[in-house]
């Protein structure tokens, strides 16, 4: 039965729809309208914040087994996927105030829960621990940016503009460019993802990613702090340690991580490696 899974893998559609309908969907206020939530599993609460452009449907390959442990609770994000605009804000700090009232309301206030945020996903999670009381047990940031530390050019082409084949193959490129460390890692699956967060995404997240924002914020957090990248990362390439070292300037007892050979979407192209360390990351930190 394994061998005959592996020949057939689950079509990318109907491994979303499964998803989806088995998560536990739950609506916050949020703007003029909503941010949907989805949970899985039980026991201890893990947020799980995406990133940029994206949807729940960054942690797809993660959810499952992240669920056989803990309760796994994702947002679409204020302005992406399925959830509404956010108040306007010229900064992070209201935007993760709206998902930090969200997280309260999912979970019942003042219930302890870990948090664990990618990319622009950390950069809220960062804001929200400096904003957060003893709820928050721990704050787990992957692939940040707004460290105050100078990033690579990266070169994404529009797919808005174009259809079919063009389509497909602009977004091959930004994959390549900034998600994935191994083009071959680029699977329908991502692609699907990809088209389907585009289509969604209307919040403007790329604008913070050359600031201090991230590193002020969680300057004030009272959590236990870990940073997390995959050694290729984009927006690290080549200067990792030098993220370590920003974030050490201000939580000096911060744990840290590279997972080798992935890109910036680690906890896709590297699933299993990051799932474990995640896990590992809080047991030891927290005694989950």
């Amino acid at each position: 039965m394994h061998d005959l899974l592996a020949r057939t893998p689950e079509a990318p559609e109907a491994l979303l729809a499964r998803l989806d309908a088995a998560a536990r969907r739950i609506e916050t206020p949020c703007g003029d309208g909503t941010m949907v939530w989805r949970m899985w599993g039980e026991g201890e609460p893990l947020v799980l914040l995406h990133g940029g452009s994206g949807s729940w449907r960054h942690w797809v390959r993660n959810v499952e087994a992240l669920a056989a442990q803990r309760l796994v609770v994702c947002p679409d994000l204020p302005g992406l996927g399925e959830s509404a605009m956010p108040h306007p804000a010229e900064n992070p700090g209201p935007v993760a105030a709206e998902v930090r009232a969200g997280i309260g309301q999912v979970l019942g206030e003042g219930t302890r829960y870990d948090l664990c945020g990618f990319s622009f996903g950390a950069l809220l999670s960062g804001h929200i621990a400096a904003q957060a009381g003893e709820e928050l047990r721990s704050l787990t940031l992957v692939g940040a940016g707004a460290l105050g530390l100078p990033r690579q050019v990266t070169e994404l082409v529009k797919v808005r503009t174009v259809e079919g084949e063009a389509r497909i193959a602009a977004h091959r490129h930004n994959l390549a460019s900034l998600m994935f460390a191994d083009p071959a890692g680029i699977d329908p699956l991502a692609l699907v993802i990809q088209e389907w967060n585009t289509q969604h995404a209307r919040f403007r997240s790329r604008g913070f990613a050359s600031t201090t924002s991230l590193k002020d914020a969680v300057a004030k957090a009272r959590a236990p702090v870990a940073l997390l990248y995959g050694e290729r990362d984009a927006i690290a390439w080549p200067e990792v340690e030098l993220r370590f070292v920003a974030l050490r300037e201000v939580q000096p007892e911060a744990w840290t991580g590279i997972i080798p050979g992935a890109g910036h979407w680690v906890a896709y192209e590297a699933a299993a490696a990051f799932n474990a360390m995640l896990l590992d990351m809080l047991a030891r930190r927290i005694g989950a």
